[in-house]
């Protein structure tokens, strides 16, 4: 290989030594033996069935889908001269001409917003680095949690899918997300989250407790489920056994795509009647070719997207030139300016 040193491919097929070792039983281990196991102590795997065209027309009628996804980009240096921007998109599948489109910016350089919000939610003021990390998710969480809430009310949608799992709303914005909830229940709108890489590890856990394999690091779900489910098949997590559970969801893993990763889907506890139906649906809208993402959130996704290109275009266009090189750029981006 040109170009590339000796000592590197030395280090490289070190490493490839090493994750062989390290897991080798789990790589060994037979997919009927891990299936019964995880039926046995996880939770049932079960065939999931697209829904109809006649049922797909249905959801038109009862108020449609939206899907909301959020974005960030960021500028600048080390701390405080960055600025952060994030963006919201909530977008129904009847009226895909009307997104509901929510923005917000941080940057540590003006906190007094932020320092109430760190009050409100019962933080140390005087923990800089975690509360930093704190405002950044609470304001990408909080803003899909906003555009959520808009589209209930603007559109009364039958279902909202969420990119990515509901209980990181429960962690990052509880407050706003608790209203999200209580007014999706009281409307009767099913709520669900779609977690494209899952980061769980239930089934690492079980093996090692159940001393099926030993003397492992730990091991997530997203490789222990590589390649074990057939396309359309789930696994319906046991409430004892998911953590979710205690926080009030439900939560299946599924292969919803020719692609051998599973994704996760998880719904509030009150609506777990609808976590059949609810698969069916995701598995409905992806493509079976493609990466497992139901096509509505793929293009939510894109919609929402703050490039790079996009960041520069605005804080060039939307600040005044000295403010955005004396606090935002450095001596060496300046030049590609």
């Amino acid at each position: 290989m040109y170009g590339v040193s000796q000592e590197l491919k030395e280090k490289v097929n070190e490493l490839n030594i090493i994750l062989n070792e390290k897991y080798r039983k789990l790589l060994d281990m037979n997919n009927d033996d891990l299936r019964n196991f995880i039926e046995q102590n996880i939770g049932q795997i079960a065939k999931v069935e697209k829904l109809s065209t006649e049922e797909l027309e249905s959801y038109y009628n009862k108020g449609g889908i939206i899907g909301v996804d959020g974005s960030k980009n960021r500028l600048g240096g080390a701390y405080p001269h960055y600025v952060e921007i994030y963006q919201g998109l909530a977008k129904s599948s009847i009226s895909s001409n009307e997104p509901v489109y929510i923005a917000d910016f941080f940057t540590p350089l003006n906190t007094e917003e932020e320092v109430e919000i760190i009050k409100r939610n019962g933080k140390d003021a005087e923990d800089k680095s975690r509360n930093e990390e704190f405002i950044r998710n609470y304001k990408l969480s909080g803003i899909e949690v906003d555009v959520a809430l808009e589209s209930v009310k603007k559109y009364n949608p039958y279902a909202i899918m969420m990119d990515g799992s509901l209980i990181r709303y429960d962690i990052e914005c509880f407050e706003k997300w608790v209203e999200l909830r209580k007014e999706c229940e009281e409307r009767g709108v099913i709520l669900i989250g779609v977690i494209k890489d899952i980061k769980t590890s239930m089934v690492g856990t079980m093996l090692l407790e159940e001393g099926v394999l030993r003397d492992a690091d730990y091991l997530y779900d997203r490789e222990m489920l590589y390649g074990l489910l057939g396309y359309g098949e789930m696994i319906k997590i046991r409430e004892e056994v998911a953590k979710k559970s205690k926080e009030g969801f439900a939560s299946v893993f599924m292969r919803s795509s020719n692609a051998p990763n599973v994704i996760g889907m998880d719904i509030i506890d009150s609506q777990r009647e609808y976590l059949d139906e609810m698969a069916r649906l995701v598995l409905t809208l992806t493509p079976i070719n493609g990466r497992g993402v139901p096509l509505w959130l793929d293009i939510v996704d894109k919609e929402v997207k703050i490039s790079d290109k996009m960041m520069r275009s605005l804080l060039e266009n939307y600040l005044d030139r000295d403010i955005l090189e004396k606090f935002f750029i450095s001596e060496r981006d300046k030049r590609t300016l």
